[in-house]
Order: structure tokens, then C-alpha cells, then sequence
């Protein structure tokens, strides 16, 4: 089990399940506001009580039937995104791990992983120089980020 195959999603990677429907959240309320139950609206709609009662409060507390927005949360390494630029302009021959560390001197807090996923937002990917002609070495050189969007991110 060394793969993390769908680690952050439960749903491994199949898609986000749609909210449900204003109209179909506005019935429950309007059931409940009638005189049903919570759990006897949930039975009629068929969703959960929990919904009809998380519903409830929404429309309660905001006279909002609609869903809350989902996603959209900002990386951190966003709000610094000019500094963290600065320093791969800065020492462009440093590895993964290298920048990680030099980011962290500079006070920015980050993870290889979460540098990984900044650079792949900006179109930056990490390829091999090749060797100069006169090293004789088989080596490839140091890995250096370069902006080219049509290359596969790393």
C-alpha cells in the first residue's frame, strides 16, 4: 500500500457530488414550515435528515435556501508568490528540496509537495539541462524550473 492513490479525496478521485437543487431545498423548508417534521419532510424528498435540519438552519439564520460555495481555497504560497519567484529567478539551478529549504531561511513556510503544486499553477516544471560537450560526464546536470506549459509538471 505505498501508493496514496486518492489520499486527499474520499471519493478517490471520482468527482464532487452536486449539491442539491434551491427548488428541492426550498420544498423541505416549505414542508417543515407547513407543519412537518424534519425527519417526515427528509422521508417525503427522500434526503437525509440531516440535510432537512441543516437546511432548516441555513434558511433560519439567513433566509437562504442555496448551498454554500465549495472549493476555492488559495495556497498560501499565493500570497507570497513574488518572493517565492524571486528566489527560483534568484538561484534557478536549485533542486526541489533545495528551494524548499532556501524558502524556509527566508522565512516562508512550504513542503515539497505544495512547491510542486505552485510551480504546476504557474507553468513551471523542472527539466534536466544536458551535460556541456566538453565534461565527458553521462550525467544530465542539475534540475532547473523553466516556464514551458506544453511539458508534463513534475
Amino acid at each position: 500500500m505505498g501508493e496514496s492513490m486518492g489520499i486527499d479525496s474520499p471519493f478517490r478521485g471520482l468527482a464532487m457530488p452536486k449539491s442539491y437543487s434551491i427548488n428541492l431545498r426550498e420544498r423541505v423548508i416549505e414542508a417543515v414550515e407547513m407543519g412537518a417534521s424534519r425527519h417526515e419532510a427528509a422521508d417525503r424528498f427522500e434526503v437525509s435528515v440531516s440535510s432537512a435540519v441543516k437546511w432548516l438552519q441555513r434558511w433560519r439564520e439567513s433566509k437562504s435556501a442555496a448551498p454554500k460555495s465549495r472549493g476555492g481555497s488559495i495556497s498560501p504560497l499565493e500570497r507570497c508568490a513574488a518572493r517565492v519567484l524571486a528566489v527560483i529567478a534568484e538561484h534557478p539551478d536549485l533542486t526541489l528540496m533545495e528551494t524548499v529549504a532556501e524558502l524556509r531561511r527566508r522565512r516562508i513556510r512550504t513542503s515539497k509537495s505544495a512547491l510542486s503544486r505552485f510551480f504546476a499553477r504557474h507553468d513551471m516544471t523542472f527539466k534536466k539541462k544536458p551535460a556541456s560537450g566538453g565534461t565527458g560526464t553521462s550525467g544530465c546536470g542539475a534540475c532547473t524550473p523553466t516556464l514551458d506549459p506544453g511539458a508534463k509538471h513534475a
